[in-house]
């Protein structure tokens, strides 16, 4: 059995997820409002005897693996490793020696941060304590965050340290170093500690482990200190700056919760935020967003909040973190502060102060369109011209071409100028690192099959895994022609081909024969088989065939409309190229489906 199969069979998916939200006992299932999205009724079903969950709202679903990665923003490795813990599995890496090694870094980093802690409770860290209550922070939020104070001593952590653990393998110099706590004397061999006489904020990653930290001089200190106000921790195993969004561990569940992430400039603005009830807050810790960054935000909400100073609009047209998150199609808005204080001032002011700037907060492009025109006479042409310049840059970077269309018409009414010729400028310009994506038109996205159609099929389907024993009836009645959309059509042809072969119908051994395919028919499968059970559960037999009988009719009338149009298309083209014999054979077959089509009941001849 492989790791993965383990872990699941340990766990059970119901006990889980109760750990999330509250769930309800539904004939052989269980139900919760979802969440993932906001539902007042039930639309999310657990199955214990399958392992799987499926919402019907929102349509996420899967395993219990999918659902923490969903729920906790984890990739499937790291879903491994929150879960292996709970169900009593030592994971086995293909290399060994740098999995012990990177969890002997996390404890080492872990251990610190306890120490820090700790001192700053003591007379050492009584004056940078006085500093954070003196921010603002209480005793709660200052032990919430964990927050520190490093000794000034050269050594008082390295020999903290070297002295554990107290059982098993002792600390080396190289792993204390490879943590990014000490460093190595030149030309010498001896250590001292990174952090001296500062505030230590930890910084977390997605999981909660701890992997670096920020530490702020101390308040005594700052007249004095040669070094920089802050310093961080240097890029380690296990910290990589570009990948760590600062309070997204603690920030992420409201966030979806939301479904808006505030990104601050400061830890202490976050962690301000926090305590004044904002906790969908992180901090991008003074620099521009990574595109590593944004996708971790991205995995809880698209829509994104810059509470950053950006009075400049030269300063808004070269952050990499706003052309990133353009380039990533979020939803971007810039949160102007009164007075020009910073969120933590706000903050610690009115807390109703920075909701109402949140409130009001611009989407970023026409805060930009603002600030790049204010001032300008729009009737000059240098203005027009300067205006269309910059616009077009921003313009440049945003994948999305419904919200291009938008701000080009916008910027063609703001300078009088025709929006085809701010279009050709748009598609000519060669903006570095832009990547515009095209998306599908309207026509299109009208032009996609009903949703109805494909709810009828699934219904269907989801109606014989409950009634097996109906499954000889409805391919009798229902050719794969009449089913669509790809993937439902797919799923039906497997169906057959499986029941044919096998003469039967079990959810593990068809899932099986579905993995083998490699289509990805088994996740449509885990859907459809909740569905059944959801909808389906108290039917008597009578009913269920009543039931199939009605939607096979629906699926074939609707068939027979996508069918007559096809035909009626291709008669025209017949007619018009003076084609007799293709005439008379279309002709033939528009009258047999319209026949068809016009049967009051296509299965009563059984």
């Amino acid at each position: 059995m492989g790791q993965v199969e383990e872990i699941k069979q340990k766990l059970d998916i119901v006990e889980v997820i109760r750990e999330y939200v509250p769930v309800k006992a539904t004939g052989a299932n269980f139900q919760a409002l979802c969440p993932f999205h906001n539902e007042k009724t039930p639309s999310f079903v657990i199955s214990p005897d399958k392992q799987i969950w499926h919402c019907f709202g929102c349509g996420r679903g899967g395993d219990v693996l999918a659902f923490v990665m969903e729920k906790e923003g984890l990739s499937f490795p790291e879903a491994l490793r929150f879960l292996a813990p709970k169900a009593g599995v030592v994971l086995r890496q293909e290399n060994q020696k740098e999995y012990s090694r990177r969890n002997r870094l996390l404890d080492i980093l872990e251990l610190a941060g306890k120490y820090y802690h700790h001192l700053l409770g003591t007379p050492a860290g009584a004056s940078a304590k006085k500093y954070l209550l003196g921010r603002g922070l209480d005793e709660e939020t200052i032990s919430a965050w964990q927050i520190g104070y490093s000794p000034e001593s050269w050594d008082e952590l390295y020999n903290f340290l070297r002295s554990r653990p107290k059982s098993g393998p002792k600390y080396s110099d190289e792993e204390i170093a490879a943590a990014g706590l000490v460093s190595r004397k030149e030309g010498g061999r001896s250590y001292f500690d990174r952090f001296r006489g500062r505030i230590m904020f930890p910084i977390r990653d997605l999981s909660g482990h701890l992997v670096a930290f920020t530490a702020r001089v101390s308040p005594e200190r700052e007249a004095i200190e040669k070094g920089g106000k802050y310093i961080n921790s240097p890029q380690t195993q296990v910290y990589d700056k570009s990948r760590i969004v600062f309070g997204l561990d603690k920030a992420k569940s409201a966030i979806r919760e939301k479904d808006c992430a505030i990104v601050v400039e400061g830890q202490m603005d976050a962690i301000s935020a926090h305590q004044h009830g904002f906790a969908n807050v992180v901090a991008a810790s003074g620099t521009a967003l990574t595109a590593d960054q944004i996708s971790l935000i991205k995995r809880f909400s698209r829509k994104l909040v810059l509470a950053f100073d950006m009075d400049d609009a030269g300063q808004m047209a070269a952050d990499r973190g706003i052309r990133e998150a353009l380039k990533q199609e979020m939803s971007l808005r810039i949160l102007t502060l009164p007075q020009g204080k910073d969120p933590d001032e706000c903050l610690r002011h009115d807390p109703e102060d920075f909701q109402a700037a949140l409130d009001s907060a611009k989407p970023m492009l026409e805060y930009y369109l603002d600030k790049i025109s204010r001032g300008l006479d729009m009737a000059e042409l240098e203005a027009k011209q300067a205006v269309s310049e910059k616009m077009l840059e921003m313009l440049g970077f945003v994948s999305d071409r419904l919200e291009q269309d938008f701000w080009l018409k916008r910027l063609a009414e703001l300078v009088q100028a025709p929006e085809s010729i701010l279009r050709e400028r748009l598609s000519q310009k060669k903006t570095p690192g832009s990547s515009v994506v095209p998306k599908a038109s309207l026509a299109e996205a009208g032009g996609r099959l009903a949703d109805r159609e494909v709810r009828l099929a699934e219904a269907l389907f989801a109606l014989l895994l409950r009634f097996p024993e109906f499954l000889p009836y409805a391919i009798s009645k229902l050719e794969p022609e009449y089913v669509p959309g790809e993937s439902q059509n797919r799923f039906y042809n497997q169906l057959i081909i499986y029941y044919n072969k096998s003469a039967s119908l079990a959810y593990e051994p068809f899932r099986f024969h579905l993995e083998a395919q490699g289509g990805g028919d088994e996740i449509l499968l885990d859907k459809l088989s909740l569905l059944g059970e959801k909808d389906y559960y108290d039917l008597e037999p009578a009913q269920a065939k009543s039931e199939a009988i009605k939607l096979i009719v629906e699926l074939r009338r609707f068939g027979c409309q996508r069918r007559i149009a096809k035909l009626e298309s291709g008669l025209a083209q017949a007619e018009k190229a003076g084609d007799k014999g293709a005439v008379e054979k279309l002709m033939a077959e528009l009258k047999s489906l319209t026949d068809e089509l016009r049967s009051a009941n296509l299965d009563k001849q059984d």
